[in-house]
């Protein structure tokens, strides 16, 4: 291995490790929710590995308890998680063209949280830095749901329910200094929760269908607010 690439992997651990910190607990809870739904292991296990999309997996958990079809789970996840396909290209732009072939791979171990440590790296961002990143985050990931599932029961109710809390508060982590340095990321943050309680409360939608509605609306009014304000401009 050369130098330079064990370098970037060093800094990758550096980089990554504070994802533990989030992941694993986050995990832990979704584990132990799971259990609680009356999957097995082998589903939530397979869940966190095939899906690996913290908001979505605790979205699928409600959907499943709501009886919502199979269907509409998948259609619900696949809005939800359409971001990370603009997120993986934007950081596509800064790799070589010789990292064309691990791009699927790239574009899999990207989430919100490993998006914004890369972002922040972006002097950095080579092959073996990006994979240690995502490495980490999805090892954790995976080992944190065994765990919520297998020791889940013996850990007190009070930490179970902080452990539910602790998704929001990762991504209120993310968007509060986003907040601070731009106010105009308030505006479709604000729209899309408006929009998804408007929907809500009419009932007209049931469960998994109002979250579909509330994505695709609260999405096209973002474009369409935001866009003829830079028009505007």
């Amino acid at each position: 291995m050369r130098q330079d690439t064990k370098k970037l992997i060093r800094e990758g651990i550096v980089a990554g490790s504070p994802l533990i910190l989030g992941y694993f607990p986050i995990a832990m809870a979704f584990g132990l929710l799971a259990k609680n739904t009356g999957l097995t292991i082998t589903d939530t296990s397979a869940t966190s590995l095939l899906v690996y999309a913290g908001a979505s997996q605790f979205m699928f958990l409600d959907l499943v308890r709501a009886g919502v079809s199979a269907g509409s789970i998948i259609l619900a996840t696949f809005l939800l998680n359409l971001r990370h396909m603009m997120m993986s290209a934007s950081l596509s732009v800064n790799l070589k063209k010789d990292t064309s072939g691990f791009l699927p791979i790239i574009g899999f171990g990207i989430t919100d949280e490993t998006f914004s440590v890369l972002s922040f790296n972006r002097d950095k961002l080579s092959l073996p830095f990006i994979l240690t990143v995502n490495l980490i985050a999805y090892g954790s990931w995976l080992g944190g749901t065994a765990v919520g599932y297998l020791v889940g029961e013996v850990i007190p109710k009070a930490l179970q329910d902080s452990l539910g809390l602790g998704l929001y508060a990762m991504f209120a982590a993310l968007l509060f200094p986003s907040f601070k340095a731009d106010k105009e990321y308030l505006k479709p943050a604000f729209l899309g929760a408006v929009t998804y309680y408007a929907i809500f409360k009419t009932g007209l939608l049931s469960s998994g269908w109002d979250i579909i509605a509330g994505i695709v609306i609260a999405s096209a009014l973002g474009v369409f607010v935001m866009g003829k304000e830079d028009k505007d401009e």
